[in-house]
């Protein structure tokens, strides 16, 4: 065996837990709070360790950086499902906006662009914002203006669901227009 010799990774040592609980708490005294909220005072940790353990509960650290470190007799598990479930909560009222992005030419007929209307309408109503982009290449950019007028006509056409949030500064190689759905007089 060589003298660089390393123990093999061991992951039931390592813990993802953001609390020190029971025995990894370190230090010699801690600040107890019981499970009803009640301050115990200051005490040994092996005395805060005995009172938790005859109760059948977890001692858990819940301010590691106080002199002395507040530690609070409970439920261990519990406490983890509740935090978990006020994540998720705040997870469901958070809302993402999402952009749908569509391609479109300057040559773009009729049939292709009414195809592509829809489907940005159809983002639009689920309250998804949509980026509309057009790209040149080589020489069609002599026919910017053509690209801008297809782009007056997709905001027509989505005038009654959409507002134009923003676009491109200065023509360019690419342009494009985003389109967000028109609040409600309901939401306001």
């Amino acid at each position: 065996m060589s003298s660089n010799y390393r123990p093999r990774f061991n992951p039931a040592t390592v813990t993802n837990d953001q609390h020190r609980i029971n025995h990894r708490i370190k230090v010699p005294q801690v600040r107890v709070i019981s499970e009803s909220g009640e301050q115990l005072g200051i005490i040994s940790t092996r005395e805060a360790l005995d009172r938790a353990e005859s109760l059948g509960l977890d001692l858990v650290e819940v301010a590691p950086k106080a002199a002395p470190p507040v530690c609070k007799i409970m439920d261990y598990g519990k406490f983890k499902y509740r935090e978990q479930k006020k994540e998720a909560d705040s997870k469901k009222k958070r809302s993402e906006v999402v952009i749908k992005e569509l391609r479109i030419r300057y040559t773009t007929d009729k049939g292709d662009f009414k195809t592509k209307v829809d489907r940005a309408r159809g983002f639009l109503e689920k309250g998804d914002k949509v980026k509309f982009s057009m790209l040149f290449k080589g020489r069609e950019i002599a026919f910017m203006e053509r690209g801008i007028e297809k782009f007056k006509e997709v905001a027509l056409s989505l005038e009654d669901i959409a507002d134009i949030d923003s676009q491109s500064p200065k023509p360019g190689k690419q342009i494009f227009v985003i389109f967000t759905p028109k609040v409600s007089k309901k939401n306001e």
